[in-house]
């Protein structure tokens, strides 16, 4: 195959230009080509100002959600989306939607008592073992206000110990919240995880 067939094939892909005067880095340098034409552009908050009893009650919800999670308490975790909710977890920062591409999480409510059923079996391997996870939840932002919906922006930082091995999970949260009976519900929380493109000695268990 032509070196230009190869980079058609490959596209915007790694192409590495065997020199053999030169190894390593140096073999592919200064003419080789990067992960895509242009690197992801990251998502940049727009916050508002908003009463500080307001701003205190959504990080409120936020930080409880951490804490049912870290205390696996997963129904009540479930409860506080709205019936239409949806978990999203997409696989690219630049993903716009779960339909036409794969996501490492999409899952409406039916899905998420799934995936709690799972963890919750009695032969569940992933919970044999000491498994636990700690939640920091910080920078909450408001971005939209309006009499029945908002929009959140949140850092998070997971710590995850299963027997003696600890991972760590960073990114950011966005929450759609609508309110149902007087209440904030989510409709939309999406993840945006730092490191969600690095090799895991295991799949992700439950949700981060």
């Amino acid at each position: 195959m032509s070196e230009e067939n190869v980079r058609d094939a490959l596209g915007k892909g790694v192409v590495i230009e065997a020199v053999e005067s030169m190894t390593g880095a140096e073999s592919i340098a200064p003419e080789h080509m990067g992960r895509g034409a242009e690197p992801a552009t990251a998502y940049v908050p727009r916050p508002i100002a908003v009463d500080p009893r307001v701003q205190q009650g959504f990080e409120q919800l936020l930080f409880r959600q951490a804490a049912m999670l870290d205390a696996k308490c997963w129904q009540d975790w479930i409860d506080l989306f709205a019936e239409d909710g949806v978990y999203w977890m997409p696989a690219a920062p630049d993903q716009t939607d779960w339909a036409g591409q794969p996501s490492i999480f999409a899952e409406d409510r039916l899905l998420m008592e799934v995936r709690m059923g799972r963890l919750l079996h009695p032969n569940a391997w992933s919970q044999a073992a000491l498994w636990h996870t700690s939640h920091l939840v910080g920078n909450v932002l408001v971005e939209e206000l309006h009499d029945e919906r908002a929009e959140l922006y949140s850092r998070f930082q997971m710590m995850e110990l299963r027997r003696d091995d600890v991972r760590h999970f960073a990114g950011s949260y966005r929450h759609s919240l609508v309110r149902v009976d007087g209440a904030w519900k989510i409709r939309l929380q999406r993840v945006d995880l730092a490191n969600g493109q690095a090799a895991f000695d295991y799949v992700i268990q439950a949700w981060v």
